[in-house]
């Protein structure tokens, strides 16, 4: 192409002369700063991002002509899209656009713009200056940058206050739980993009199974029972809210290459549409990945194929269609009992788990799971004049775990072979009643349901209303089985069938006093009906009936869980908050395990009542948040499982009252460095006449610590973590504060180089982590095995509570794996339609 003098090239004529303006405000009428908004043309689909003054304009000028969609993301509101939006040369058009109130579970765009703090922006755990209990935002941003490539939920939500988990076959290689307060997993919910998901027979969770790290675009945590309108099956402890990744604008594709120690090689790639369709109203984001490890424990080998796909459909600037369906296939060589023993330890190495030899019940041939789930739903977002909105999601997902392990306990060989003692071999000879050497286990289920909330919005405030219903259906069994021939006993150990309908109508309101204060109050209902089909077993749980097949039975329970908050705004970078809620938990499926399946007097849901106040503060470089909390627990059930790879224990346990104090800070320095901290002091202790009144709740830590040193500037962002998790008791559940376990701390190094240049190859990267950078070995938890010895009390009576259990070789053990390292190369294509 050549250039003559005074002429200018058509293509370089471009006019860029139209400019878009406009106001944002909030339900009512006040301004909204520091939002961010996005201009796309919905014919080159370009995008440009511009961000609200603080008097709550924008303006976009130099753009060229033509139509575009405008999305408006603020900080504790619903993300707002207009499409068609026509802008002409030199014409001025200008849009003044309403933020909507976002919901407690609803996706929360955390990008700290609702105060200028630097340091709340750089921050790896956002508070939220609206919040009205204990609440921390974390972004994709930290999960991209600062957690392994394989890290699962549990090993993310662990930078918030006061959490702690471990998974021993290394991260994200294995089944975890968190644990916060003193509450364990299954006394808290979880949802994903608002939707609880759990077990049925207890409300407990797997990470392994559902949701894996690649699909996470951030986490809303709520360390409450929430407000009325918070849902799930046990609105008791809080609710850590995974969100889905939003669907981006553009056009773009990116894969990713993971190796790291234990042979552990992930495969991921990502695709995202961004606008298609004739009217250019659809986009998608599609994941699928593969991941294969041997693991840190021996021969606790993991593979897992997953994929999930999300699409949006905008029907208009006020309706949004989405959808969104996710496939996980698990493989794995985790036995039931995935713990080994003190003896194990001793003679095998720190890491050991499983063997190859044969005839050994701990051969991991004869441990295998085989675990696919999926989880789907459509959602459907529509306002209306008057300030109403209505917000529906269908939804369906199943879990089936099938599972092969050995009675590693009970046997020390596994053979077929003939011998005078047992003449058909002793895997085929039964001992008291049943096979003694495997088992084949069953745990599955199908769950549908709907949320639905709707909500108005005036001048006075938002009211909401809404219900989430769910029905399950589930089977279970666990038959006594010869792992080397596969062939089951005639009998099952157990084996249920049985429905669940729960039943959560909500009503709360939330009142703007003035525009500093704000309070919410609102009423809850929880109801959940089950009804059981039980067959005869070989005598471990029911018995034969007296030669009935089968035994049915029915349980009903409800509760009404009122809550009431308030949020008192300072200044505009400065709040406060104070809040009391009850929660409930239903009795776990196996208080119906009994002899004849017969409950003389069925148990009634527990309770927890909740009270804490705290404050958030936001400077430009140091933000603060700190709260204060008293839970009282009414009769919780306590667990216990026992080391022979029997079923886990249920049991109603005495009342306990958990309380402390949380405290969290962020400093930036300047040049892209911060210093992030968090410390929690506190105590779970039984109270009550009669019962271990002032003994400390198992795997309760007296106080917990994590420090953060990061380093965010151009193509570079570094940190190193530790978290430090204090002296705790364990014991078997039956008598308590049984062995004591030591404090122990865990170091994470992420070193990451991603191109920031604009260019189509725009966020491509490699990453380095070092997980346990130390390489720590504690044990963390203990599940004794030797015979407790009861304390004599002063009137010369042994204690019914409290025992002391010397160190014993069948102990299991729970400890931190060993370092790991992981190398990640992603390429990134950005490209236009």
């Amino acid at each position: 192409m050549f250039l003559v003098a005074g002429h200018i090239p058509l293509r370089a004529q471009q006019i860029t002369d139209a400019t878009l303006t406009g106001t944002v405000l909030d339900p009512q009428g006040n301004i909204v700063q520091n939002a961010t908004v996005t201009v796309i043309n919905e014919s080159t689909h370009s995008v440009r991002k511009v961000t609200v003054d603080t008097q709550g304009h924008f303006s976009a000028p130099n753009m060229v002509p033509g139509r575009y969609t405008v999305e408006l993301s603020a900080p504790g509101f619903a993300i707002t899209s207009r499409s068609g939006v026509q802008l002409a040369a030199g014409q001025p058009q200008d849009l003044p656009m309403k933020l909507s109130v976002g919901n407690v579970s609803e996706q929360v765009t955390v990008e700290a713009a609702d105060s200028d703090s630097i340091a709340s922006q750089l921050s790896p755990v956002q508070p939220l200056l609206n919040a009205r209990s204990a609440r921390s935002e974390i972004s994709s941003e930290y999960i991209q940058k600062f957690t392994s490539p394989l890290s699962d939920y549990t090993e993310i939500i662990q930078i918030v206050p006061g959490t702690f988990t471990i998974n021993t076959n290394g991260v994200g290689l294995g089944q975890a739980t968190t644990s916060f307060r003193g509450f364990q997993d299954g006394e808290y919910d979880i949802t994903w993009d608002g939707i609880p998901f759990q077990d049925t027979n207890t409300p407990s969770h797997h990470s392994w199974a559902f949701f894996p790290g690649p699909w996470i675009g951030g986490v809303d945590f709520d360390r409450s029972p929430g407000s009325a309108s918070t849902i799930g099956p046990t609105p008791f402890g809080g609710s850590v809210n995974l969100l889905s990744k939003d669907v981006p604008s553009q056009h773009a594709v990116r894969g990713s290459v993971s190796y790291g120690s234990f042979n552990t090689l992930l495969l991921d790639g990502q695709y995202d549409s961004g606008s298609i369709g004739a009217n250019h109203k659809t986009s998608l984001s599609l994941d699928v990945h593969r991941m294969t490890s041997d693991g840190f424990q021996t021969f606790n080998y993991q593979t897992r194929d997953a994929g999930d796909i999300k699409v949006q459909y905008q029907f208009s600037d006020k309706t949004l269609l989405t959808g969104f369906s996710g496939v996980v296939i698990l493989d794995a060589n985790t036995p039931d009992a995935n713990l080994p023993t003190r003896a194990q330890i001793a003679q095998f190495g720190y890491n050991y788990l499983l063997n190859n030899i044969p005839g050994d019940p701990s051969n991991y041939h004869y441990n295998l799971n085989h675990v696919p789930t999926d989880f789907e739903y459509v959602g459907l977002k529509s306002q209306f004049s008057h300030g109403w909105l209505l917000d529906v999601k269908p939804y369906t997902y199943s879990y089936y775990n099938h599972q092969n392990f050995t009675e590693v306990g009970s046997i020390t060989s596994i053979t077929d072979t003939p011998t005078a003692d047992t003449p058909n071999g002793f895997c085929a000879t039964q001992v008291n009643g049943r096979l003694p050497c495997g088992v084949d286990k069953l745990n599955s289920y199908r769950q549908y349901g709907e949320t639905s909330t709707i909500s108005q919005t005036s001048k006075y405030g938002v009211f909401r209303a809404g219900l989430w219903y769910n029905w399950s259906t589930t089977n279970r069994f666990q038959f006594p089985s010869d792992p080397l021939t596969n062939i089951d006993q005639t009998l099952p150990n157990f084996h249920e069938r049985y429905y669940t309908n729960i039943y959560q109508p909500f009503a709360e309101y939330e009142y703007h006093a003035t525009r500093k204060l704000t309070i919410t109050g609102g009423l809850k209902y929880a109801y959940y009906n089950q009804s059981f089909t039980q067959f005869a077993d070989d005598g471990k749980v029911v018995g034969n009936l007296g030669g009935a097949p089968f035994i049915t039975n029915t349980a009903g329970y409800k509760s009404y869980l009122p809550s009431a908050d308030a949020n008192y705004r300072i200044k505009d970078n400065w709040s406060v908050y104070a809040q009391f809620s009850k929660g409930s938990i239903i009795p776990p499926t196996s208080v119906f395990d009994v002899t004849d399946g017969s409950v003389a007097n069925l148990p009634k849901p527990t309770g927890v009542s909740t009270y804490q106040a705290g404050t958030v503060l936001k400077l430009k470089r140091i933000t603060f948040d700190g709260d204060a909390y008293f839970i009282k627990f009414q009769n919780a059930y306590s667990s216990f499982t026992p080391t022979n790879g029997d079923d886990t224990v249920y049991f109603l346990g005495p009342d306990s009252i958990t309380k402390g104090i949380e405290l969290e800070t962020n400093v930036y320095f300047g040049h892209g460095l911060s210093l992030y901290g968090n410390g929690t002091v506190g105590s779970a202790t039984y109270t009550g006449t009669g019962v271990p009144s002032g003994l400390w709740v198992t795997n309760t830590p007296a106080n917990t610590e994590g420090f953060g040193l990061t380093y965010q500037e151009k193509n570079i962002d570094a940190g190193i973590f530790e978290k430090r998790i204090g002296p705790q008791w364990n014991d078997n559940g039956q008598y308590h504060n049984q062995i004591y376990t030591d404090a122990f701390n865990t170091v994470n190094l992420f070193l990451n180089y991603t191109i920031k240049n604009g260019s189509r190859f725009n966020n491509s990267k490699i990453g380095l982590s070092f997980n346990n950078l130390l390489n720590v070995h504690d044990v963390v938890g203990v599940i004794p095995a030797g015979n407790p010895v009861p304390t004599i009390l002063a009137d010369g009576t042994a204690s019914p509570y409290l025992a002391a259990t010397t160190i014993n070789g069948g102990d299991q053990l729970t400890q931190t794996p060993g370092r790991s390292v992981m190398v990640t190369f992603t390429f990134g294509y950005t490209g236009k339609r």
